[in-house]
């Protein structure tokens, strides 16, 4: 087999489903792993049982899936030029700030779909090629993956960056029984900068590399069930669903990329919604409202928590 034209030929495949970077990583997770446990030990992982429910699979892909020796990992950019800039909605009380990444259709079965479709592709050049594809949606490790692959570096956020298109991309990852040739690990550009951990408005940007969720917006907007706890109500500001703040000031993410599909796109005005309108919504409207969209999955009742916190903000009560 001919690896390095069967890579030449997977990346013309990817680009032609419109993800923007591909790259592939051994399965040594060992690092990510002591980095991982002492995350949980500290108990920065909050409400997000499933972080370590599944034991060692997480940080063992052969032990999620089988002969697994190889991951092709993809980058899937997520941002337009065209919308309004988040900053500019939180300077507007009367307004709602949604994550940009959640103002479209919901990612996860999008590129799952276009996931399956380059393994498939794949599958008919190479006999005895297995696979399961992932897309935030099950024990990976993916940042440590795609930075093991070259798509990106951590940075002291968290999140990855790509020299060439900033943070806001998702990731894609295919686990393979193939020895394909191994990609070069990205390396780190952040220096000294500590932008990110000087915007976030909780301080959950604890150390670099190191996020207490428990303190985050968007876990606290997201993940976290019941009441959010009075000491970041006033912080949390008119963040209804996920916060944005500390890619915001990443200088990394002036050179970010147009999507190179639609789905994306803001819906129901969801880059600029009206705070009074939305909480005029009940559960039906909600549902009919949010439907195909990546908020739906907090449901009705975090979603009106989230909103009369903002809504207080805006009021400036305490």
């Amino acid at each position: 087999m001919n690896y390095t034209a069967l890579i030449n030929q997977i990346n013309k495949w990817a680009t032609e489903l419109g993800f923007s970077q591909v790259g592939i990583s051994d399965i040594d997770l060992s690092e990510a792993e002591a980095h991982l446990k002492n995350w949980i030990e500290k108990g920065f992982h909050g409400q997000m049982e499933f972080m370590h429910k599944h034991g060692s699979m997480r940080t063992h892909p052969e032990q999620l899936v089988e002969d697994t020796i190889r991951i092709i990992s993809l980058r899937f950019d997520y941002s337009y030029k065209s919308v309004i800039p988040y900053q500019e909605i939180l300077k507007q009380p009367n307004k709602a700030a949604i994550s940009r990444y959640a103002m479209g259709r919901d990612y996860h079965k999008l590129i799952r779909k276009k996931l399956k479709t380059l393994a498939e592709k794949i599958k008919q050049e190479i006999k005895g090629f297995n696979y399961r594809v992932f897309t935030d949606s099950a024990p990976v490790m993916e940042k440590a993956i795609a930075e093991k692959a070259g798509i990106g570096w951590i940075g002291k956020h968290s999140n990855v960056i790509n020299t060439k298109s900033g943070s806001y991309f998702f990731l894609g990852e295919i686990y393979t029984n193939i020895p394909l040739p191994i990609s070069k690990k990205a390396s780190f550009h952040c220096g000294t900068c500590t932008k990110c951990i000087d915007a976030c408005p909780t301080k959950a940007i604890v150390a670099p590399f190191q996020v207490d969720a428990r303190r985050c917006i968007s876990y606290l907007t997201i993940e976290h069930k019941g009441e959010i706890p009075k000491e970041f109500h006033k912080a949390i500001g008119n963040r209804i669903y996920g916060c944005d703040d500390c890619q915001m000031v990443c200088p990394w993410n002036k050179f970010s990329c147009d999507s190179k599909v639609t789905d994306f796109l803001p819906r129901n005005q969801f880059d600029e919604p009206d705070l009074k309108e939305l909480l005029s919504w009940d559960e039906k409207t909600f549902l009919k409202r949010t439907e195909g969209s990546p908020i739906r999955r907090i449901g009705y009742d975090s979603w009106r928590r989230n909103l009369e916190i903002a809504y207080l903000n805006k009021r400036g009560c305490k």
